[in-house]
């Protein structure tokens, strides 16, 4: 375990809960409940629990792809002032995922008859990078990701799921964002990419990118995390709403 007292968290997720609410059915279902968990500079944080427990979700509320139900999301900014996710504007948000948190989830979204290499660049370019400068990058993580180099010039939406990732990985890690969320980056690679993305990911520690992860194989948790936070599946599944005057 890495010793932390002398780092401030750039995160710190306090009592964190999300539950879906379905009207026509007069139901709630809880997904995360009453998470705690904290995400320092230069270090790997895993999420584990069984399926249900809402691993995903956490990040996904990070990322401000959902609201919370309940709870508090603290950000240390660059200026070193923590502001909370669930309250800030939808400006400073995209700004904050141009510029400070990053994201790599199960399934690439690209634009239809977008170029790999451009896919891949697009964050860099986002952050204000000229075009040929940031390609060059891409292509350079690109090659370190073993993807063939055929495949740069033209779209992914044909690939296979693992060269998908592969690509989606390279877009999540070229931009060294402050604050990396990791869903199940490695489950649809091979043993020798799974090694790359591992060596990359130890690379980006050492620069001091912090990092949320779930990993598919408890191995790569036990070989990558600095510390481990389990969450639970909530106790009741389904709670019908109060009804309503």
């Amino acid at each position: 375990m890495v010793n932390t007292s002398n780092k401030r968290p750039i995160l710190r997720v306090k009592n964190y809960s999300k539950y879906f609410t379905l009207h026509e059915q007069g139901k709630i279902i809880p997904s995360s409940h009453a998470v705690n968990l904290e995400v320092y500079p230069g270090q790997l944080t895993a999420l584990t629990g069984p399926t249900g427990s809402g691993k995903s979700t956490v990040l996904k509320g990070i990322y401000r792809t959902y609201l919370p139900s309940s709870g508090h999301l603290y950000f240390r900014t660059r200026e070193n002032q923590e502001i909370d996710l669930t309250l800030a504007d939808e400006h400073r948000i995209l700004e904050l995922r141009r510029n400070d948190i990053g994201f790599v989830t199960q399934f690439l979204h690209a634009l239809p008859r977008q170029i790999t290499e451009d896919v891949v660049a697009q964050p860099l370019i986002q952050q204000g990078m000229k075009k040929t400068p940031a390609v060059n990058i891409a292509r350079e993580i690109l090659a370190a990701m073993n993807l063939p180099e055929d495949l740069w010039g033209i779209s992914p939406a044909t690939f296979s799921g693992g060269e998908k990732q592969r690509v989606n990985l390279a877009r999540g890690l070229v931009s060294r964002p402050r604050l990396l969320l990791l869903d199940e980056p490695t489950a649809s690679l091979d043993p020798d990419t799974t090694e790359i993305v591992i060596r990359l990911i130890e690379d980006l520690k050492h620069e001091g990118v912090a990092m949320l992860a779930i990993f598919h194989h408890p191995e790569v948790v036990k070989r990558m995390a600095d510390s481990v936070v389990q969450l639970k599946p909530p106790t009741t599944s389904k709670i019908k709403l109060k009804e309503t005057a």
